[in-house]
Parts: structure tokens; sequence; C-alpha cells
């Protein structure tokens, strides 16, 4: 009872204590009744003295013990086994008290394992929450209200409506911040919007035709004038270089007239419309104007406003067809964009509203809307500070467009152009298919208008002529011509009627014999190497006076004699009409077309010295036929444009440039480079004019009144020994053009069939007629 109430023991208890002596039974219902022990006693139990007995009750009966004895004990608790002083059995007894289990004893060096993030989160927070949880209370809604009376009883305090709203707020500004870290700007643009169109151009700069899906032709922001670009901004975003990317006024406008009136409205800054341009749909939904937002934001952070200018410009729609500020100004005006004033600007920028409203050539409505929406536009520009009101004063009358859009569709004769100035393009300059069916290419091309359409018109003529003369040989008949300059350039070519109905192109074909047209390469052999009179002999020179055999069936020998084929028989050589000719110069015999003497010409030169100066001259490997006798009566298969540009050669004094329909190309405005091939000596300049020569005797001779005789026209009429093909080549004016009328039944098989009359006679053949109306006049 003494310990309950806090009475002292005894001095002498102390003592006893020290000793081990056992206490007294009253010492015994002291500790039981929870008093106190003396400061002797604590010593004891610091020294690990043994309790008597007694004292094993009053511990079991959980008498507390004083401050020191509990020092004791845990020191007990915690140190060595083998430090502490044994404990008698019945004291172990008496100090069995009941304490949680521990798991195995850890390390000293083994830290605890700290607490988890989210009691260290709710540790930090439960300060503040207890500060705040008085002021969230008397938020909290209590419905109905206590102490109101009517409708007021249902009417939330200020206190809640705040609440509400900033709980909006915080939410709201939340979920924006995720949405905008969620969302990511594609990698991968519209394809329409990448997209443009291949713009081709005659070879005076005015357009040709354009192939592609859309009419688009991206241009650098450098190239569009300023005025251009300020009407267009005066028109859409005048805030346009100091707003975020979004208006947020607009987009809640949008956004309203999209949800609660089922109705659509723009309300966008240029950025969000760029966007939608390129990365999204023109769906009008409340998703695609959220996600059209939050990539503006971001679009508008990581690109600059020049950049994302000049995106729109040259992904947006005008009307007719056509994306781009650059296609709008010629689609509209008939010129680049570079040339607009700020009236035709601004009447380009109304468009951006909607090009089926304001194309004032569809109707009279459109017309009003479009002057009243052009000058509005010019009189903002002039509030924005982007136009000064005397420049202002200038734009009194409204700007007419173009009825029609003037940019040329293909069709007919230039889709074969435009198919060798493609081949060319991605030939020459190293462009991949998937590169080309992108777009934006400008290619300046080699075709002369004015060459192409004589040419396409004196063919149209020999064709109805054809149809109507030969009905039923003119089914299966073909007309190849190309017009190529002593430079190389491809002046002009006919590919066929259509390209559209038939994608053959007749001028590039290498499917009939060259005949008689390809002697001057002959000679042109002999000339430059001389003849081999021995195996292994020395070379004789050849002029054009040399004497050859000219008669009709003479065999064609060898060093070791006769040639003979591989059935067994002598190889002789035949002329047109089977004529003899005797000893007859070669000059002359190549102005008369007189086959036997160059089949031995080139037995003499050796036949792989004239397939090599064919080849230099400009026909193709390819096309060469088997190197045997025959060779050099023309079993090669060139075509028009290649028998064409071989010819210029000789009227290039032996210098050969291969033929080529490019001359230039830009991407964007930009130079795409281009490999332009580089002129090669052939032959000797002698041996050319030499050549040149007998085709000017064998152009005088056949058609004396044709040419003036201060003309330089050269030329010579082509056959075969089967009649499958006629030819004329011939240059005038340093033009070489060359003509071929053939039979192919497409639909059967690649074998040419006979004429049938088809070409007309020697004397007036129809290939000639169709190549003196293509070179008219000859003088």
């Amino acid at each position: 009872m003494q310990l309950k109430a806090g009475v002292p023991l005894p001095s002498d208890t102390t003592g006893q204590l020290k000793a081990g002596v056992p206490l007294p039974a009253d010492t015994t219902m002291q500790l039981k009744a929870g008093v106190p022990l003396p400061s002797d006693t604590t010593g004891q139990l610091k020294a690990g003295v043994p309790l008597p007995a007694d004292t094993t009750m009053k511990l079991k009966a959980g008498v507390p013990l004083p401050p020191e004895a509990t020092e004791q004990l845990k020191t007990a608790e915690s140190a060595d086994p083998d430090d502490v002083v044994p404990v008698k059995p019945d004291v172990t007894m008496q100090l069995r008290i009941p304490r949680p289990k521990l798991g195995p004893r850890r390390s000293a060096r083994q830290k605890a394992a700290p607490p988890p993030l989210l009691a260290r989160v709710k540790a930090r927070l439960e300060p503040h929450a207890r500060r705040l949880a008085p002021y969230v209370r008397r938020l909290r809604p209590v419905y109905p209200r206590p102490g109101r009376t009517g409708w007021r009883r249902w009417m939330p305090s200020w206190r809640q409506w705040l609440g509400a709203v900033l709980a909006s707020v915080g939410m709201s500004g939340v979920f924006l911040a995720v949405a905008y870290a969620a969302t990511d700007i594609p990698q991968n643009l519209n394809t329409y919007a990448t997209q443009q169109d291949n713009v081709y151009f005659w070879s005076d700069g005015t357009p040709m035709a354009r192939t592609g899906w859309v009419q688009r032709q991206a241009m650098p922001l450098k190239d569009i004038p300023e005025q251009v670009r300020w009407a267009v901004l005066a028109a859409e975003n005048e805030s346009f270089y100091s707003d975020p990317g979004i208006s947020l006024s607009g987009l809640t406008r949008a956004l309203w007239r999209t949800v609660g009136e089922g109705d659509t409205e723009g309300g966008s800054t240029i950025t969000q419309q760029y966007v939608k341009n390129v990365y999204l749909t023109q769906n009008q939904t409340v998703s695609r104007k959220f996600t059209e937002a939050m990539i503006a934001l971001k679009l508008d952070n990581r690109m600059s406003k020049d950049k994302i200018l000049e995106g729109y410009l040259n992904t947006s729609w005008f009307g007719r067809g056509t994306y781009g500020i650059q296609r709008a100004a010629q689609a509209y005006y008939g010129k680049d964009v570079s040339q607009l004033d700020a009236g035709e600007a601004a009447f380009l920028a109304s468009l951006l509203k909607g090009a089926g409203l304001f194309d004032p050539t569809l109707s009279k409505a459109n017309h009003e809307r479009a002057v009243e929406r052009w000058s509005w536009i010019l009189d903002r520009m002039v509030e924005i500070g982007k136009l000064s009101p005397s420049e202002r004063a200038k734009y009194r009358t409204f700007p007419e467009p173009l009825k029609q859009n003037p940019l040329y569709n293909t069709g007919k004769q230039s889709d074969y152009l435009v198919e060798l100035a493609s081949q060319y393009v991605k030939k020459s300059g190293h462009v991949s298919d998937k590169q080309f069916d992108l777009g934006g290419y400008q290619i300046y091309t080699t075709f002369d208008r004015k060459r192409e359409e004589a040419l396409t018109d004196a063919v149209t003529k020999a064709r109805g002529q054809g149809r109507k003369d030969h009905p039923d040989s003119a089914k299966a008949a073909h007309y190849g011509a190309a017009s190529v300059a002593e430079d190389g350039r491809i002046l002009a070519v006919y590919g066929g009627p259509d390209h559209r109905t038939q994608g053959y192109n007749e001028s590039n074909a290498t499917t009939v014999q060259a005949g008689s047209a390809f002697l001057p390469f002959v000679y042109a052999a002999g000339l430059e190497h001389g003849v081999y009179k021995a195996r292994n002999g020395p070379a004789t020179p050849v002029t054009p006076e040399s004497l050859y055999n000219g008669d009709d069936g003479v065999p064609v020998t060898t060093p070791e004699g006769p040639y003979w084929d591989r059935s067994g028989k002598k190889v002789a050589a035949h002329n047109d009409g089977n004529k003899s000719y005797g000893q007859i110069g070669l000059g002359q015999a190549l102005a008369l077309s007189v086959n036997t003497p160059f089949m031995q010409l080139g037995m003499d030169t050796g036949l792989n010295k004239v397939r090599d100066t064919a080849e230099a001259a400009g026909l193709l490997a390819s096309s060469m036929g088997p190197q045997v006798p025959a060779l050099s009566t023309g079993t090669a298969t060139p075509s028009a444009i290649r028998m064409a540009s071989g010819y210029s050669t000789f009227a290039a004094d032996g210098t050969h440039t291969e033929p080529y329909s490019v001359r230039r190309v830009t991407r964007n405005g930009s130079k795409v480079a281009l490999e332009v091939p580089a002129p090669r000596r052939a032959f000797g300049s002698t041996v050319a004019r030499q050549v040149t020569e007998a085709l000017t005797e064998s152009f005088r001779t056949a058609h004396p009144d044709a040419a003036p005789a201060t003309a330089q026209v050269a030329g010579k009429a082509g056959t075969t020994y089967d009649d499958t093909a006629s030819w004329y080549v011939g240059t005038a004016a340093s033009v070489s053009t060359a003509v071929v009328v053939y039979r192919i039944d497409l639909s059967k098989s690649l074998e040419p069939l006979e004429l049938d009359g088809l070409a007309g006679t020697t004397a007036g053949s129809v290939p000639y007629g169709i190549w003196s109306k293509a070179m008219s006049p000859l003088g």
C-alpha cells in the first residue's frame, strides 16, 4: 500500500537489497502495494543482485519498479548474454514479464527499412490537413441548410459556391496539364498535306503539263511577299505573332456552336488551322477540336511562327483544286505568288473562309461576297498598320480573277513528253519513285512548243491520210518521230495518237530495223579507221572517192575468200530494187543509197569498229544487231530519238552529246542536282564533214527543189529488205529529225508487218513528207 501512496521504503531495506538479503515481509507488501523503492535498492538492481523469493511474487503481481530498476532490466536485455549475471531459477520466474516476440537479431550495421512512401506523404500532409479541416467542414454542403426557410434552404452559401468554383478550376487545370503532357505532336503528316504536283515547262518557260493528285507547290516564306502574308493574317489571325497558338475565346465559341447548336464554326488561330491541315482530319467534332488545341499549344512552343505560317500558306485549300498560295496565284491570276499585289493577295485571302462561297466566277452572290470581304481585308490591313491609307486608296477596283484555271493537264502528246522528262529526272537527278511521287518538282524541259506542234500536226495529217488511202493497213500503223539539236536537246517527239489510249511511245521504241538509214555510220567507220585488205595487216585509208563494186548480188568477201553463212551459202548484198551501179565511189554510193559497197566496207573495216562508231554517234548498244555482214545494211533497231541523235553528231562535226529532255529541275524553289550530259568526240571532224557532204548530196538528188541552194540541209531515206519499215532522217538548221513508219499489231505480237504501200513510194515517201513539214521552212 506504501507504493501506491508513494511512501518511501526504510533505509535499511536498501542495504538488504545490495547484499542480496531477503526483504522482510512488510517490504514485500510495500512492493506489492506499489510503494517506490529507496535509492539504495536501485543500486542493487543495477548490479544485478538477485532478488529474494518474496520479491518474485511482487513482480509477478505486476508491481511497477522505479525508473532505475527499469534501466537495469533494459540493459540486461540488450547486453551480451555472457556479460549478464545469472539469475536464480526462482527469480527467472519472477522476471517472466510478457513482451512481444522479436525476430532474428539484426547485425549492428544493418539499417531498418524506411517507412513506405504513402506513410511518409501522409505524415507530411497530416499537419496541414488538421489546420484545413475546420474550413473544409464549413464548406461541406448541408441540405437543406439549417437556419434558413423557404427557397433559401436549398441555395448553397457563398462559401460553398466558392469551393465548387475553386474545385472545378483546380480539376480543370489538372486535367489540362495531364492532357497537354499526354498529347504528342504526330511524327507523320497527312498524305494530302505533303503531296504536291509536279509541273513541267516548255523550253520557253511557259507551263506545259502537271502531274499529281493535288495542285500544290510549296514555297519558302522568303519568296512570299510580305503584303501577301499580312493579307492572310489580317483576314484570319492578326494576333498570330503574339498569341500562344490558340484563341480561348474563339475555341469556346466554336465548342459552344458545335455542342450547343449542332453547328460548326472555325474560331481557330492559324496555328490551329495548320495543325488541322497537316495532322488531323477536317471533321468538326469536340474531340478533334480539343486535340487540335493541345497540339497547337505544343507546336507553338517548338516551332517558330514563321515556319508555322509558311506551312499554313502551303497547305491551305484555295479552291479550283489548288492547295497552297503558289498554286492559288497561278489558278486565279496566272502568275507566281511573288508577282501578286496587295489587292490580289486580299482576294486570295478571302478564299480561305470558303472558296465555294467567295470564288466570284461561280455566281453573282459569290461575286458580291468576294468584293465585300476583299474590301474588308484591305481595311483591316490599314487598321493593323500593314497598309498605309495612301496605298489602300490604290485598290478601289476589285481584281477580277481568270475565268478558268490556266494550269495545264496532261493528255495526248504532252503525256509522252512528260513520260520522257520524268524518266530523265529520276535517272539523272537520282530521284526515287517514292520521292518523285510526293511531288513538288518544277521540271524545265527542252521541248520546243512550236516544233512539237509542227511535228504533231504533220504526223496527225499523215495518219489521217493513211486511214483514208489504206484503211486495212492503217489499223496497225505506227508513226514515230523525234527532233534533236546538235547539243543533245530533244526538241520534239511524236509518241502516238494519245497516251491515254496508247501508252506505247513510238518515238522511243526499238522495234524495227534502221535499214539503209544506217549506212552513214558504216561510211563514218571506214573513213575514221580505214580498211584491212589482209588479216593483221596495216590499215589502208579510205576517202569518199574510194571505189567499191555497186552491183546487186555481189558476194561479200574476207581476206581469206567469200563469207559463208551457217547454212553453207555465200552471203551477198542487194540494192533497193535489185539495181546495179558498177564501180562507184563511197561518197556517191551513200548519196544514191547503194547498199552493196557498204556491206563490203563494213567487212573491210571490221564489224566491231562499225558497231563502236554507231554507238559513239549515239545509237544504243542494246539496239545493235548481230555482228554479221548484214549489220552494215541496218539490222540494228534504233528508236527515232536515237537515229536523230546519231545524225546530229555528223552535224556537230563529230562531237556527240547524249540526248536529254530536261535542262533544269527545282523542288519548292531549291535547285536539284542534275547530271547534264557533256559532249564527247565520236570521230574526227573531217569524217563528220565528209559524211554530211554525202547526206547533203543525197537530199539534193532526191529533192532538188525542196530547199534553197544556200540552205544547209542533209538527209537520207531508209528502207528495209522485207519492207517492214520506212525512214527519213535529216538535218536542217542544226536540228536533226528522224521519222519512221511501220506496222505492228500490238494485240498479237511485236513482229513487224509489211507496210503494204502505207509508207508511199521512194519518190514521195510518207516519212519524208512528215519530215519536210516538221522542218519547214528548209532555208
